[in-house]
């Protein structure tokens, strides 16, 4: 008899509002993903801790050595970040961006285990940072850690490619998951089955191109977010001769068509992009689409972009009523191209 999926077990992915048990990090301390502009970077982590911690969420923090949680813990007590609520691990990593080398959880209500790790297979978004070995086990690690099953999906995946909306809807883009440099040797037909089978989900909606600058090919986090079951933000470009507006346009018009289980469409809400931001003559992805879902609040990168970051954060909160939004100056951090969704995974109650 051939075993059953984790999806005929029960299993799904929870969307990222549902309830936390720990929202996980990568403390920074690989000075080539920031050139020159590593310093600025660890206070913007304290501040990200403080925020979900203060939304009453504990953060769990890897970390490589003794001296490595040192001065992380330095760091937070500068900012104010509730040290009470940070829980460290030893647990090495080449880089930070735990969304994409870090587990994804899924859960079931009954019977035990509820909850279970999956393993993706990582590698650095087509062989672009090696080494990346500690980053590619980093999920058996945290199931040990934990103490909890971990499962090999057997498949090229990273978190900030897929987006759930909790009710069989997952949403991602042709730009990354098809592309050769992740898993040549499967369909399309194949990865969406894959999808299925792993992440419960039941049905697969594509975006296309991503944002210039993004190098992981075209990450959903950095374009379009669920934030309830039925609607979705989307980042757009009002100039139209600026390099993203053409992609955000063709994604923009694909989500007015897309539907639901029920073939019901969903509300579409847009999010305005920041001005435009270079460093060292390279376009970086910035983007407010990178929010990330804490218990209590949510952290939106914000650029030094004025009334375009007032207007995003207000736009997020009229979207989470419930949940303090919290805008955070993601400028330099963005240097490693990448912000807040980027390098923090959510543990769902299990």
């Amino acid at each position: 008899m051939t075993p059953k999926t984790l999806a005929e077990q029960g299993y799904s992915m929870p969307a990222e509002w549902e309830s936390h048990s720990a929202t996980w990090l990568a403390w920074p301390h690989k000075l080539a993903t920031w050139p020159g502009k590593f310093e600025p970077v660890p206070p913007v982590y304290a501040q990200l801790v403080r925020a979900i911690s203060d939304g009453g969420e504990p953060v769990h923090i890897l970390v490589n050595d003794g001296d490595m949680r040192a001065r992380a813990m330095k760091v937070l007590k500068e900012h104010k970040a509730d040290a009470s609520t940070v829980r460290f691990f030893e647990i090495p990593t080449n880089d930070v961006w735990m969304r994409d080398h870090g587990p994804i959880f899924v859960r079931r209500e009954s019977p035990a285990p509820r909850l279970i790790a999956i393993d993706w297979g990582y590698n650095s978004w087509g062989d672009k940072y090696p080494p990346y070995d500690l980053d590619d086990v980093t999920p058996q690690r945290i199931g040990e850690a934990l103490q909890l099953p971990v499962v090999e999906g057997h498949m090229i995946l990273e978190g900030g490619s897929i987006d759930v909306n909790g009710e069989g809807v997952l949403l991602t883009t042709e730009a990354c998951l098809l592309n050769p440099n992740r898993n040549p040797h499967m369909t399309r037909e194949q990865i969406e089955q894959r999808l299925r089978d792993f992440l419960g989900v039941k049905k697969i909606l594509w975006l296309g191109d991503g944002i210039e600058g993004d190098d992981t090919d075209g990450h959903v986090d950095d374009l379009t977010r669920f934030v309830n079951p039925s609607t979705l933000v989307t980042v757009v470009e009002s100039d139209e001769s600026d390099v993203n507006f053409a992609a955000l346009k063709e994604n923009h018009e694909r989500l007015l068509e897309m539907t639901d289980l029920s073939g019901r469409r969903f509300e579409v809400v847009t999010l305005p992009m920041p001005d435009p931001i270079e460093y060292d003559g390279t376009r970086l992805p910035a983007s407010y689409a990178n929010f990330y879902i804490g218990n209590g609040t949510v952290a939106v990168p914000t650029y030094d972009s004025g009334k375009k970051d007032i207007e995003a954060v207000g736009i997020l909160q009229e979207l989470f009523p419930n949940r303090k939004v919290v805008g955070i100056r993601s400028t330099d951090l963005v240097w490693g191209l990448g912000s807040f969704h980027c390098i923090t995974q959510q543990q769902p109650v299990g």
